[in-house]
């Protein structure tokens, strides 16, 4: 049997387990609005039973950007897979990237398999999987993804969705990233620390903070990621709309981190919650 194509950009597999309207793309886009955050996962440093590592989608008028593919959020995405239009990447380390691998398994042997997909990625990402990989020159891992490399002041394009790239203050290279629709925004810190870097986040509509401590800042010895204190000083100073936090330690106890980050913020705060939906 051959190849099905539904969509022009990207071959699709012979079956599929979620429903598509009769344009090709999976019902469920249909409903978005301006734009759309899905938490498929969000916990820091390592996944639980009930949730995955960091991973996200970006939905915009039936395009979908997959943000981070930390442990767990391959099987956990609440989308079909080949509906996905474009990676990000925010760095190497495992708890953000480590599905990719499982992403290029399900393409790249797949009947259909996908090919040159794009992955925005900060610098290292490549050869991260490519350390895993140790792909040779016929290998399909060079033909499923198309890794762009972005920096400071990149920019990207998916459909209506304008992404911006700048990097963030961690321990290896690292991006933060905000996606624009029209006058609508949302951004999303990757790790990192306190930095210059949070001027992206200027009067964005939904600010997707990395929370990964408590207590006072400065006073953990590992410096590259913030306290909920710090995400709420950064969200008030830059006059952002929502506050959503996220990696968060598994062994803290989130009702607290919602309690620092509102003594410096005064809008709207959540927590990142697996399957949890944010309308921007």
């Amino acid at each position: 049997m051959g190849c099905r194509r539904v969509l022009a950009r990207s071959a699709q597999p012979l079956s599929r387990p979620y429903p598509l309207s009769e344009e090709g793309r999976c019902m469920d886009q249909g409903k978005v609005g301006t734009m759309r955050l899905t938490v498929v996962g969000s916990a820091g440093g390592y996944p639980t039973a009930n949730t995955p590592s960091s991973g996200y989608l970006v939905e915009a008028d039936g395009h979908t950007i997959w943000v981070d593919c930390g442990p767990g959020t391959y099987i956990s995405l609440p989308v079909d897979p080949w509906e996905v239009d474009a990676f990000v990447i925010s760095h190497r380390h495992v708890d953000h990237c480590a599905d990719l691998l499982a992403v290029f398994h399900a393409f790249g042997y797949s009947p259909c398999p996908r090919e040159s997909i794009p992955v925005y990625a900060a610098p290292g990402v490549n050869e991260a999987m490519v350390g895993f990989v140790e792909p040779d020159d016929d290998h399909p891992f060079w033909s499923v993804f198309d890794f762009i490399e972005v920096g400071d002041g990149d920019t990207a394009t998916v459909g209506p969705i304008t992404l911006s790239f700048v990097p963030a203050d961690h321990s290896v290279p690292d991006i933060a990233t905000r996606f624009t629709v029209g006058d609508k925004s949302l951004v999303y810190t990757g790790d990192t620390g306190p930095g210059e870097w949070d001027e992206i986040a200027t009067d964005a509509d939904l600010f997707l903070c990395e929370a990964s401590y408590q207590g006072e800042p400065g006073t953990h010895e590992y410096p590259f990621h913030l306290t909920a204190r710090e995400a709420g000083e950064i969200a008030q100073r830059r006059g952002v709309g929502h506050l959503v936090l996220t990696h968060l330690s598994n062994r803290l106890d989130p009702s607290v981190s919602l309690q620092e980050a509102a003594e410096f913020f005064e809008g709207e705060i959540s927590l990142a919650g697996q399957n949890d939906r944010y309308d921007v």
